[in-house]
Formats: structure tokens, sequence, C-alpha cells
């Protein structure tokens, strides 16, 4: 008899050495499903309204699993264009965001900077360590009456630190807290409540394909943001066609741009409708007992591990250290074994594991860093 989990596995066929859902989650076979079925509606001449049917099950299901309204969530194609929206929208004042942030958290605001609409503030480094995780302190100390946001990734791309949300909620007290979500959310059962902007894109662990993606806004949020980068279909009354401006639309959906594609949207709604037949709570629990049994046999095997060990500081991202300068020829010896990973820099390697991921793939990674360089 097999089960919703066996069900959910089953629905996935990467390669087994696959190790790379930090930058890219190939999608079910259900989501592909969904695609190829919208797509010959759409080529069989189906209603455009019948098509983006599957915006709202996508909406219901994104209000389902991050604990916001059903109004303050609307679609977008990904975390970068949605990044920029909440900040082209930020009240006047200054954002304060690390300089260690991905890029798409960076180039936002420094867009929104360029436009004259913001001003970055970047959080203070470490001394000695570049990449020190943002911490309720370090953001505590760095604050000025002139931060209106502070921006954060829920967990760091490339040290898988995960942020303490609930501290830096607290530290900051009434600003705005925007939280770039990708890394963490579908494998981390957190209170996502406590950003006034959470951001995701569906490409990396919800495993729903490019173009897919959703903004969750707080009432704070919905206060605050204004809809600059909005469109036609963020108004009221949109195919009114008389030439003026019209009033936004009410909630999160004053932030759409234009019709999405139906083709995302059933990508996505089905990848969510997937996560919530097993719960987002054991598909983090899988992925927990995977990587604690990865950074084991890869401590055993003298691996310095640069990724936090302790599964309350972490997710699915697990990053080694190597001897400086070696980390690309280990990452084409890893690809030759059949293992897709990340290389960052010269001396560190970021694997991804997820809930479909096998002992088999683990046992490929450390055969070939047992190997002579």
């Amino acid at each position: 008899m097999t089960t919703e989990l066996d069900d959910y596995l089953a629905s996935f066929a990467e390669p087994t050495g696959y190790l790379n859902f930090g930058s890219y989650g190939p999608p079910s076979r259900a989501v592909v499903e969904t695609i190829g079925r919208l797509t010959a509606d759409a080529s069989a001449g189906v209603p455009s309204a019948g098509l983006h049917a599957e915006d709202e099950n996508a909406l219901a299901a994104v209000s389902r699993l991050t604990g916001f309204d059903r109004s303050a969530v609307v679609l977008t194609s990904s975390t970068s264009l949605g990044l920029l929206q909440i900040a082209f929208g930020l009240p006047r004042g200054a954002v304060l965001v690390s300089g260690a942030e991905f890029p798409s958290n960076l180039y936002a605001w420094w867009r929104a900077q360029d436009a004259g609409l913001t001003t970055v503030r970047t959080l203070p480094a470490v001394p000695g360590n570049e990449l020190a995780p943002v911490t309720p302190e370090r953001v505590a100390a760095a604050l000025t009456p002139d931060i209106v946001a502070v921006a954060v990734s829920a967990v760091d791309f490339r040290t898988g630190v995960r942020a303490d949300l609930a501290g830096i909620r607290s530290a900051i007290g009434d600003r705005l807290l925007v939280v770039d979500g990708i890394q963490g959310f579908g494998v981390v059962d957190a209170d996502w409540t406590l950003a006034d902007a959470l951001v995701v894109g569906g490409q990396k662990w919800l495993r729903a394909g490019w173009g897919t993606g959703f903004v969750a806004l707080s009432p704070r949020g919905l206060a605050r943001l204004r809809p600059l980068l909005g469109g036609w279909t963020g108004v009221e009354r949109p195919t009114h066609y008389d030439g003026v401006p019209h009033d936004p639309l009410p909630g999160a959906q004053r932030f759409s741009t234009t019709n999405g594609s139906p083709f995302a949207s059933g990508a996505l709604a089905t990848a969510l409708a997937q996560l919530e037949s097993v719960g987002v709570a054991t598909v983090q629990r899988r992925v927990e007992d995977t990587v604690t049994a990865f950074i084991d046999r890869l401590l055993a095997a003298g691996m310095p591990v640069l990724s936090p060990v302790s599964p309350r500081e972490r997710a699915g991202l697990v990053v080694v250290g190597t001897p400086h300068g070696d980390a690309p020829a280990l990452h084409e010896r890893l690809a030759a074994a059949g293992v897709t990973a990340t290389v960052h820099g010269e001396d560190r390697i970021r694997f991804s594991v997820h809930a479909t991921t096998t002992p088999t793939a683990l046992d490929a990674v450390l055969t070939v860093l047992a190997e002579p360089s």
C-alpha cells in the first residue's frame, strides 16, 4: 500500500546524483503533465479565462502554505521581479541589507536607489569574516532612524545559514522586514508571517520550474508599500479602456503587472499541491535526516563542513571546504561521477539535499572525495 509520501517521491525523476536544488529543482512528472495539459488546452482554443483559473489555484495554495491571507498574495515570475517591486515601492528612507546577499537581493535595492527612491545602507561587515551570518545583534547595531526596511535571505545561498527571522523581527521593531525565501520555503517549516514581504521563486526547492513565484505581504507591508511597478492588471476596472489611470486594487493584487502565464500558474499550483499532500514538516524531516547523515560522513572522512551542523541553523544546503584552488577540479570530478553540485569560488562546493536525495547520492560524493586529487 503506497502512502502520500511514496507518491510524492515517485513523481520525481532527477538523476540519483542530483544535489543542486539550491540552483534549480527539477520539476515532478505531475508538474510536467500539468504544463502539457494546459499547453494542449491553449492550442485547442480553450478560453483564456479557463486557463487562468490556475492563477486562483496557485494563490490559494500560497495562502495556505505561507499563513498570509489570500488577499495578501500575488503571483510573480521570479524572486528578482518580486524584490524589484518591493524595492521600488518602499516608503521614503533607507533599506539595510548585507553585501553578502545573493545579487537579486542587492540589485533591487541598488536600482531603486539609482531611481532616487531609497538609500541603501550596507550592513557593516564582520572583520575577517565577509560571509558572517546576518544576526539580530548585527542588525540592531546597524539600525539608524532613517532605515525603514531590512532585507535578508531566509537561508544564505553560500553558507546555508538559516536567518533568525523572529530575532530580526524583534530587533527592527515597526520597520518592514523583507525576506527572500527562495532557499528555504518548501523545505523549512517556519513562521513566514514574521515577514512584511515574503518573496519566493518556485524554480528551486518548490520544484515548479522557471517563471513561477509569489509575493506575500503583511498588513503593514500592504499599508506602506506603493505599487509603483504595478501594471494594468493591478487596477480597478482594467478593461475599461478610457485612457486615464485607475485606482489600484485592494490587497496584494495591486502589484500585478500583467496577465501571467497560465502554464506557470498551473505548474506552481501543482507543485504546491504535491507539497501540501505530504506537508512541509515531513519534507523538512527527510531533508534534516539526510543532511545529518551527509555531514556525519563528511566529518568522518576529514572533510571540513563550512555550513551549519545544527539542524536548527540549516536547511538543505551543505557546503564543503576544499584546499584553496581545488574546488573547480573537484567539481569536474564530481560531474564525471554523475554528481551535480555548485562550485563557489576556489575553495568550496555547495551540495543541496532534498527529500528525494538517497544514500546512493551521498555514496557517490564520498567516493569522489576519497579519491586522491
